[in-house]
């Protein structure tokens, strides 16, 4: 550890290089702000046991300019075989069945090994200018009034203004600040999941092998886009899985039709034991804590990984408009504000789906999840009905006028949108006259039901800041986030 070595000064210092920290390096990248990612292992993760996207996500990833590649690089999610004693007994759909809609144009999960996700995300910072400093483990970080110090195992610290922890379950930030973890086991029996090749297995379907007598659970994932398939085991309580090639034969063989050698190499394995926790808190002064840093899932349902990702959507743009001056720095008060509650419900679906008590379906496509309790959701309209789109909630996609709203939002800026030749624009501010939205777009579009006429501000990050039924009041909230 060099202490003595100049400080390498950045903006934002993101610990950890998984999905969290790249997704939210990128929406840095793409507003100017100078970031730095550094990740202790040598490279990017290798193994893929976070590989559903969800609808929401999907959007996420849309705004953030990889969309087409993750599309490319996946596939829907497959219908499962279900086999006993090497005869096919009948069918298993993971999740329930879903239709885009003109307001949701991704209706269901999208199948991506975590660690193609990952390149496609790095490949996307690069194209912007971001870097990945790899072999950087941290060894303690320091705050003051002006920022933070982080220092490492080798190499010089880094001085930044603000810190990001996205290092982890297990991460070293979060300890390092003394901020505790809160949950419980979901399961005692230890998982083993692993990429592997297979040969006898067909590529058009998940394949589950019910627990025989005495045996354990077995499911076999075709990865979309490659040749490797997923596996995923259960083991009795107090077992310790054999992660070896000879070890997953040894289970492929006995919990299925397979021969052990159908089993012709490993790429990556890893045993875990399913637990549900969430961080005491999401932020210590000017460090915040994002993704697995601040909220352990269960696997089931496909939460953790994205919830991880929303996280970062949801802190870029509110960092970058602090750095930038455009926001005082209470607007950075309303992370923890949002996501705290929405780290807390999607732990307690993915718990109720693991344990049998919930299907994968509405909830956990994510489109729901919405922000109407915080202080950056101002809805001034009176007498709406209970299905109504309301301040706080997620803006929906639609063509009307010949525009398609995502196109209008997709970017950096905010979204100034009236619905409706009934709205009284008249008195429509200009962007200009809006302290703390320095990027203002105006869109204007005929009525459109899943808005309902009115006036309405969408975040950077896609939801509905202030609603009203004309434009009075609009002014005195940017004022209130520019302080």
């Amino acid at each position: 550890m060099n202490t003595h070595a100049p400080a390498q000064h950045t903006d934002v210092l993101i610990v950890g290089a998984g999905p969290t920290g790249l997704a939210l390096a990128i929406d840095l990248a793409r507003r100017g702000v100078d970031a730095l990612v550094v990740e202790r292992a040598g490279a990017l993760f290798p193994g893929s046991r976070g590989k559903g996207l969800q609808p929401r996500t999907l959007e996420v990833l849309d705004d953030l300019g990889v969309h087409d590649a993750i599309r490319a690089a996946g596939a829907s999610y497959p219908v499962g075989v279900i086999w006993q004693d090497g005869v096919r007994t009948g069918e298993h759909r993971m999740f329930d069945a879903a239709e885009p809609t003109e307001g949701a144009p991704y209706a269901e999960p999208w199948m991506v090994p975590q660690w193609r996700t990952q390149e496609i995300l790095a490949a996307r910072l690069a194209e912007l200018g971001g870097e990945i400093t790899f072999g950087r483990e941290l060894a303690g970080i320091e705050q003051d009034p002006e920022g933070v110090t982080a220092t490492f195992v080798s190499g010089p610290p880094v001085r930044a203004r603000y810190a990001v922890a996205a290092d982890g379950g297990r991460s070293t930030v979060r300890r390092a600040l003394g901020i505790g973890m809160t949950g419980e086991s979901v399961d005692p029996s230890p998982m083993l999941v692993a990429d592997v090749r297979i040969e006898g297995l067909d590529r058009d379907h998940m394949h589950v092998f019910p627990p025989a007598e005495g045996g354990g659970y077995l499911a076999i994932w075709p990865l979309a886009s490659t040749d490797e398939f997923q596996v995923v085991a259960a083991f009795p309580e107090g077992t310790e899985p054999d992660l070896s090639l000879d070890g997953i034969r040894k289970v492929v063989g006995a919990r299925s039709h397979l021969a052990p050698g159908d089993v012709t190499e490993v790429r990556w394995a890893s045993d875990f034991r399913p637990r549900a926790a969430m961080a005491d808190r999401f932020r210590d002064g000017r460090v915040f804590l994002a993704g697995d840093s601040a909220h352990v899932h269960s696997p089931a349902g496909g939460q953790g990984l994205n919830t991880s990702v929303q996280d970062a959507y949801n802190l870029g743009w509110k960092l970058a408009a602090v750095l930038s001056g455009e926001a005082h720095a209470s607007l950075l008060d309303s992370y923890e504000e949002e996501r705290l509650p929405v780290a807390a419900d999607m732990l307690g679906l993915s718990t109720r789906i693991h344990r049998g008590e919930a299907r994968r379906g509405e909830a956990t496509r994510q489109l729901g999840i919405g922000y109407r309790a915080s202080a950056l959701a101002v809805e001034t309209r009176d007498g709406l009905a209970e299905e109504a789109l309301r301040a706080g909630d997620r803006a929906p996609d639609g063509v009307r006028g010949g525009l398609r709203l995502f196109d209008e939002f997709r970017g950096t800026h905010w979204t100034l949108l009236t619905v409706g030749a009934g709205s009284d624009v008249a008195g429509l501010p200009e962007p200009s006259a809006l302290p703390g939205l320095a990027d203002v777009r105006t869109v204007r579009i005929p009525s459109y039901e899943e808005y309902g006429d009115g006036v309405f501000l969408i975040r950077p990050d896609g939801y509905v800041g202030w609603a009203g039924t004309t434009a009075e009041g609009l002014a005195s909230y940017a004022a209130a986030i520019s302080g």
